[in-house]
Parts: structure tokens; C-alpha cells; sequence
């Protein structure tokens, strides 16, 4: 076998990529080991005799699995939590989702004409303290004061 590192020193530089990314075809190592100028070797690169190898990425084969497993609630135990309770399920967030939904409910019961403005004050600031579990415990409480 001949040396070829010369060879495979020039074919880096020309192809921009380290020397264990050229790959050197080793049926034509004789004509390889003639060639001793860049432009020989440029030409042996046209020729495929010499060829950049492709990058070795990490494969997302076992992520896409996981993935599949996740969504179908696998994969989510105690074991793989990494974040506090908090952390992953913030408070601030179902409060948010639960307060803009009754806020939301008040603001067409409003147009409706089910409840007047001053009602609907009264029970927007009642919301906002916390006093409704849901919508559905909103709507309950206004049923009820409407048969006293």
C-alpha cells in the first residue's frame, strides 16, 4: 500500500474538510499516489477517485419514538421530571386560562342582556378575588341570585 497522506493532505485543504473526511478509492491508489500537484489532485476529485465524506449527524430515530410514546402519556413519570411541580404546570397559567374564560362569559352575558353593567361589575370584581371556581360555578351563582 502506498502513502498517501500527502495526497489526502492536498484533497483536505481543496475540499475545505478534515483529513478523516476524505475518502481515497482504493482501486485507484496507484493513480492517487502519481498525482503530486494540486491540480492533480483537483482533477482525481472530478474524476470521483477521491470524494468528501458525508457528516456522521446524530440520528432522531430514538427521539421520534420517545416522542410517540409521550403523546400517548408514556414516558412522563417521576423518573424524568426534571422541573418542580410548578415549574412545569405554573399556577400563574391556570389562573390565567380560568380568569379570561369567566371575564370572557361575563362580557356576553353582558351583551346579552342577561346581567346589567352594575351587575356585571359587581361579579367581574368577585372574579377577579377568586371566588369562582369556573365558568360553570359563575353561571351557578348567578342563577342563584337571580331566584332570590
Amino acid at each position: 500500500m502506498t502513502d498517501l497522506s500527502n495526497q489526502r493532505r492536498l484533497a483536505a485543504k481543496i475540499l475545505k474538510v478534515g483529513l478523516g473526511r476524505v475518502w481515497i478509492d482504493n482501486e485507484a491508489s496507484e493513480d492517487i499516489a502519481a498525482a503530486i500537484t494540486r491540480k492533480d489532485v483537483r482533477n482525481l476529485i472530478d474524476e470521483g477517485k477521491i470524494k468528501k465524506r458525508q457528516i456522521k449527524g446524530v440520528s432522531r430515530g430514538r427521539a421520534r419514538l420517545r416522542d410517540v410514546k409521550r403523546a400517548y402519556g408514556h414516558q412522563r413519570g417521576h423518573g424524568t421530571r426534571k422541573g418542580a411541580k410548578g415549574a412545569r404546570h405554573p399556577r400563574k397559567r391556570d389562573w390565567i386560562k380560568k380568569i379570561r374564560a369567566q371575564r370572557r362569559r361575563l362580557r356576553e352575558l353582558r351583551s346579552e342582556g342577561t346581567i346589567d353593567a352594575s351587575t356585571h361589575h359587581r361579579l367581574y370584581r368577585k372574579a377577579k378575588g377568586g371566588e369562582y371556581r369556573s365558568v360553570a360555578h359563575l353561571e351557578a351563582h348567578i342563577e342563584l341570585s337571580k331566584e332570590q
